[in-house]
């Protein structure tokens, strides 16, 4: 067995309640790496086409990779994947803290669960054996109170916990899976899939340690990461991942009002800054981390926040926040602290909101049929209100429960050009307009809108660390933010699957950054953890691997090429504001063929030959006829 791994890979029926460990051979973990990797190939090779995402037939995938669990910054996280309730397509998230790392620790890769409890239950793992157990009584906790009961139960305080909320016991199709009550696997909906299979947590406790090929190596560039990366991303630590607002309002990208703007006034009040200033109590980290971006915040009026469930990052100040209409600190801590606690994701859910108070601001909606709520732009009540309704699905909650997509038909096809989504996935909050890389890179992505496998343009218009890490991949000139010229699609490439391969190995990219960590040493690391002679090419190999497996998935799923869209919306310029141009349809069609020829896809649809030159040639025969 390859170090890093475990070499075991736990399966759970639930609907027969057998539980076994599988063992996989050498070569697989080489191919498929974990995380995402694993995650791409079990969904291509077991899920029947055409399956409902919220049935039995579904199944839920929680994977480590080898660098998960080894005591370096950045080694601490896991992935999540599913068929996804949001877009009947390929779903995967990840997720950080201490959760996968501690999956590592007792034993184990990855779970793959199948079938469907008769009762809610919750799987307990350590040490290597596992166990459901009934969980009845846990059913309609929130996150805390979910957390303390296992914990209480185990008679271990130390146990991490992966629950979900309200939300995902609702079905609510962007719930999430949560993780020591502040780390999300945010995206495509896979507290809904936990949901759909009574399964209401995953609770983990181990004591053994990741294996390391080269001890005195790895500590050698452990040791590097922990002196040199609260320097290198000293903003992070200090304000946040929030801190980019302070950049993104005056620039007009920070998306406002549903995206029909890019700044707005009192941007000051939600920054980084403002929050370290306010409400700040302190820093927290994941698994082993010295950058410690994540923040825990605490209010006592007019709001009661907890810190346990941390403080919100920046896509929940711009979701809740600006892109509601809404500037109020305060109120976006306490919507954060319900998304945490209820299991939601906070992008989808924000978005949603901001879609409903478009639609009610233009007519669409009403009083009547929102249960009494005024859902306009800047109310933070209805805002507030809106969350728990969702969760619960209660009232207008229950419409806005199906996300933005299906929301918008059961309202009416006048509210369709409100909707911002892509393959059924609600947009991040980061502005195509101002990035458009960015925009060809949401269009294309195989979970719908995503801004973490993609490029930021803006941080590649002037020479300087981010663009200097990139000229060993002949990229070596600076690029303007709405730039999509051959050039711009090939780092959309190379970063795209730079991305995937990290979500393969499982580890963060605010420290693995290639301007940061950068390719050789990165490259020395995995080879140090797993004794394996690789190339930084041939990790790069590995993200392209699991990004023609989820392409693969959901072509073979009914998705077309004419699926990789943008709304309207963003072809056209805001109203007003710092920012003054749109993505031009030219450019972005031309952008996305560009890519497709790059990647191999002739019309966008992977050969037979190019997936056997990635080894993957089995997945050929899923290709639609």
């Amino acid at each position: 067995m390859p170090y890093g791994y475990n070499g075991k890979i736990l399966r759970v029926d639930l609907s027969s309640g057998r539980i076994k460990m599988e063992e996989y051979p050498d070569h697989f973990y080489r191919q498929y790496f974990g995380g995402e990797g694993f995650i791409g190939y079990f969904q291509l090779k077991e899920l029947k086409p055409g399956i409902e995402p919220l049935s039995h037939e579904n199944k839920l995938i929680f994977a480590a990779g080898p660098l998960t669990g080894a005591p370096a910054g950045g080694c601490g996280r896991h992935s999540v994947g599913g068929k996804s309730p949001l877009t009947g397509g390929y779903g995967e998230s990840d997720s950080g803290g201490y959760w996968g790392a501690e999956l590592k620790m007792a034993g184990i890769d990855a779970i793959i669960i199948e079938g469907r409890a008769e009762k809610p239950t919750y799987l307990f793992i350590q040490d290597g054996k596992a166990e459901l157990k009934d969980a009845r009584h846990l059913w309609g906790m929130k996150g805390l109170e979910c957390q303390n009961a296992i914990r209480d139960e185990l008679g271990d305080s130390l146990i991490k916990v992966a629950y979900i909320g309200p939300a995902g016991e609702n079905l609510v199709r962007f719930a999430n899976v949560m993780h020591d009550l502040d780390a999300a696997a945010g995206r495509t909906g896979m507290g809904a899939v936990m949901g759909s299979k009574n399964l209401k947590a995953i609770a983990v406790r181990g004591h053994q340690r990741v294996s390391i090929a080269d001890t005195a190596a790895f500590k050698e560039i452990a040791r590097w990461i922990a002196e040199n990366t609260p320097i290198t991303n000293k903003g992070m630590h200090d304000f946040g991942t929030a801190r980019v607002v302070a950049a993104l309002d005056p620039a007009g990208g920070l998306p406002t009002r549903n995206f029909q703007l890019g700044s707005i006034e009192g941007a000051d009040k939600i920054t980084g800054q403002a929050m370290k200033d306010t409400i700040l109590t302190r820093r927290r980290a994941c698994f082993a981390c010295p950058v410690q971006c994540k923040r825990e915040v605490k209010v006592d009026t007019p709001y009661v926040v907890d810190p346990q469930y941390g403080g919100p990052e920046y896509e929940t100040v711009a979701a809740l926040g600006s892109d509601c209409g809404i500037t109020d600190l305060l109120a976006i801590a306490k919507g954060g602290e319900m998304v945490n606690a209820y299991g939601l994701d906070s992008i989808s859910c924000g978005a949603t909101i901001a879609f409903a108070m478009e639609c009610f601001e233009n007519g669409l909606l009403s009083t009547k049929d929102t249960g009494g709520v005024e859902l306009r732009f800047g109310n933070t009540e209805a805002m507030l209100q809106m969350v728990e309704q969702i969760a619960l699905r209660q009232g207008f909650g229950d419409t806005l429960a199906e996300g933005v997509a299906r929301a918008a038909k059961k309202i009416g096809s006048a509210a369709e050009e409100y909707a911002l989504h892509i393959k059924g996935q609600e947009l991040p909050m980061h502005e195509p307009r101002l990035k458009q890389g960015l925009g060809v890179g949401y269009a294309i992505s195989p979970t719908g809108a995503d801004h973490c496998h993609n490029i930021h343009d803006t941080v590649y218009t002037d020479v300087g660390p981010m663009l200097e890490a990139l000229y060993p991949l002949g990229i070596l000139e600076p690029m303007a933010a709405n730039d999509l010229s051959s050039a711009k699609i090939r780092l959309l490439k190379y970063y795209s699957e730079y991305i995937h391969f990290l979500n393969c190995a499982v580890c963060c990219y605010f420290v693995m950054s290639l301007s940061l960590v950068g390719m050789e040493r990165l490259t020395q690391l995995v080879r140090a953890v797993t004794g394996w002679d690789t190339t930084f090419f041939e990790l790069l190999k590995v993200g392209e691997r699991a990004t023609n497996m989820a392409r693969v998935f959901n072509l073979r799923e009914g998705f077309k090429t004419k699926d990789d869209t943008m709304p309207k919306r963003f072809f056209t310029p805001h109203p007003s504001g710092p920012l003054k141009v749109a993505l031009d349809p030219k450019a972005f069609e031309e952008g996305k063929a560009i890519y497709y020829d790059m990647m191999g896809w002739p019309n966008g649809i992977p050969t037979p030959g190019r997936l056997g030159e990635l080894g993957i040639e089995w997945a050929a025969a899923q290709l639609p006829k």
